[in-house]
């Protein structure tokens, strides 16, 4: 993930977002979620590159690696 990934109050509401851009890792993630090749999503974010996709999906890994899940029965 290095440091591809920036949380600014100043941006996006302090959402996570891909260094230097607006847009959200979540963006990412619903574009990847939605079926969506890593390639498709460049075409769609010129200003991104592969390193970027792969740094959100990293970050979304730690994110849910950090969180308590509380199972229902």
């Amino acid at each position: 993930m290095g440091n591809r990934i920036t949380v600014d109050p100043n941006i996006c509401s302090g959402k996570p977002c891909i260094k230097g851009t607006r847009i959200m890792v979540t963006n990412v993630l619903g574009m990847l979620a939605g079926g969506y090749s890593a390639a498709r999503i460049l075409r769609a974010y010129p200003e991104l590159d592969r390193e970027d996709v792969s740094a959100a999906l990293e970050y979304a890994s730690m994110v849910i690696d950090e969180e308590k899940v509380i199972a229902r029965s």
